[in-house]
């Protein structure tokens, strides 16, 4: 084992949380090696998870944890290395029944169909059968009610999937899953789209399942969720492993080295006690009002960073939605540079000196199978030629300025957006929303779904931006989006409540964005 890559385990208790060890792992994964072309995306991976754990698996994108997942459920065949469920070597890839029996992963994006109800989705191609062959639709959901209540799942099986919400749909998926007698779920990123209390509710069913004998991998790149619902953590980095630990014997700022290489920097502490905002008004915000949101008012001055932040359904994320013009109010003004947009209208915010990274990277930030260079010059059709015409080689040489100036991964502008980890495409679509050196940049939960490494690149970046004098609006529940801001204003149930200047701690933040007053 080289150095670096370890396997760490408290003195006092074996790696396996107490449990004999002759007890087979639920999973073992051992000198997995996977080859894309030119691309080793794991060089001698390894995991093993016992029993009843919450296993996190961690790593910036790009480290491997998404060939790892499609290698542990049967989707990609190793080129080198060994899987076993249970010490039993895994199925051939094309037992797709024997996979489901042993493994399931519900992802970031729902597998479920929404146009079918939910019992349709738990039973989908095993129906019960009646007389003449024909299904026996009472039988069907009279399965599905049983296996939603053996799982404590509170929805109704004849509702359409599509009305479901974020949560509900997670816990149909692993109901889905339990049915075909898995009882090891990779959970991919599960708390990217909830809120605080949704996000509380799914770590006490994960619980109450592992009390039941069920076994989880947990993918996030939210540490702290790490530290609150996980028993061990293995981090990848570079296609390989670098270390399995228990998480209480590793302490944050060793698991942030082990994914990134280099310890944390204290960058955004350097702003907050040097950084003098410009003097201007970037952004005004007069009474503005609409389905979810009454009466906001707030200013953002040149150079200043201020956070919009609060929980799912506060109504930050419309507000800020409105700003750039794809929502329109029932009421009030917003003023950019000076300058009264049209309400309702992108191209208005954007020739009003905006520039904008949206919640939905996948469906509102870029368009997968164009080109980086088509995708990061998208805003600014003017400057890559007359008349409608594009000059193509203004266009690459403007893209490769962005490629550079955002440290995006790729061989060349050509590369289709798709083909890029979620980190580099996210800064693709930064690179779009400075392309026309904005002088207000409204970012919206911009570091959503990406790695540490980039987190820290995007986030430094923009205090760069607001160092040039550039307005910058950041509408996120994440804190670390919110560490850098000069202020950060907390929205709840649709009205600002409360304004919080730089080095606010964290519990007042997440109370206020609850709506809970700790000095009552």
């Amino acid at each position: 084992m080289s150095d670096g890559e370890r396997e760490v385990t408290p003195a006092s208790a074996p790696a396996d949380g107490g449990r004999a060890p002759a007890d087979p792992p639920v999973v073992e994964a051992a000198g997995i090696v996977k080859r894309f072309g030119p691309t080793v995306a794991l060089n001698g991976a390894r995991i093993t998870i016992r029993l009843g754990e919450t296993h996190a698996l961690v790593g910036r994108n790009g480290a491997g944890k998404s060939t790892l997942v499609s290698v542990l459920t049967g989707l990609q065949a190793p080129d080198e290395g060994t899987v076993s469920f249970g010490g039993v070597p895994a199925p051939r890839l094309a037992d797709r029944d024997g996979w489901r029996r042993r493994v399931a992963c519900v992802y970031q994006k729902s597998t479920v169909i929404p146009t079918l109800t939910v019992a349709e989705n738990l039973f989908l191609n095993r129906h019960d059968h009646g007389r003449g062959r024909l299904i026996s639709w009472r039988g069907v959901r009279g399965r599905a009610r049983d296996l939603l209540a053996a799982w404590s799942v509170d929805v109704d099986p004849q509702t359409l999937a599509g009305d479901l919400d974020v949560e509900q749909r997670q816990f149909v998926e692993i109901a889905r899953a339990l049915s075909f007698g898995a009882r090891f779920i990779i959970l991919d990123e599960p708390t990217a789209q909830l809120d605080a209390a949704a996000i509380n509710r799914l770590f006490d069913r994960i619980r109450d399942l592992q009390r039941q004998g069920v076994t989880f991998l947990f993918i996030s790149h939210h540490l702290q969720e790490v530290y609150e619902i996980c028993d061990m953590v293995t981090v990848f980095r570079d296609a390989r492993h670098i270390v399995t630990a228990p998480v209480a014997q590793l302490p944050r700022t060793d698991l942030v080295a082990a994914m990134t290489g280099e310890a944390a920097a204290g960058r955004r502490e350097d702003r907050a006690s040097s950084h003098v905002p410009a003097v201007g008004t970037a952004l005004s915000v007069r009474g503005l009002t609409g389905e979810s949101y009454g009466d906001v008012g707030f200013r953002v001055g040149a150079g200043e960073i201020v956070g919009l932040a609060g929980a799912a359904g506060s109504g930050r994320t419309e507000v800020a939605e409105t700003v750039v013009g794809l929502r329109s109010a029932a009421a009030g003004e917003v003023e950019i540079a000076g300058t009264r947009p049209r309400p309702g209208s992108v191209p208005a915010a954007l020739a009003a000196g905006a520039g904008f990274v949206p919640q939905d990277r996948h469906h509102q930030g870029f368009v997968p199978d164009m080109s980086i260079a088509d995708n990061a010059t998208l805003s600014v059709p003017k400057r890559l030629g007359r008349g409608g015409l594009l000059d193509r080689g203004r266009r690459d040489r403007l893209a490769e300025v962005m490629i550079e100036k955002l440290a995006i991964k790729t061989p060349g502008p050509d590369l289709p957006v798709s083909a890029l980890s979620g980190g580099n495409q996210q800064k693709v679509v930064m690179a779009r929303a400075l392309a026309d050196d904005p002088r207000l940049l409204v970012l919206i939960s911009p570091t959503a779904g990406v790695d540490v490494r980039s987190k820290e690149f995007l986030l430094g970046k923009v205090e760069e931006i607001a160092d040039t004098g550039t307005g910058v609006l950041i509408a996120s529940d994440e804190l670390d989006d919110l560490r850098m801001c000069d202020r950060v204003l907390v929205m709840f149930q649709g009205r600002v409540t409360t304004e919080m200047a730089r080095g606010w701690h964290d519990h007042d933040l997440v109370a206020a964005m609850e709506g809970v007053d700790l000095h009552a």
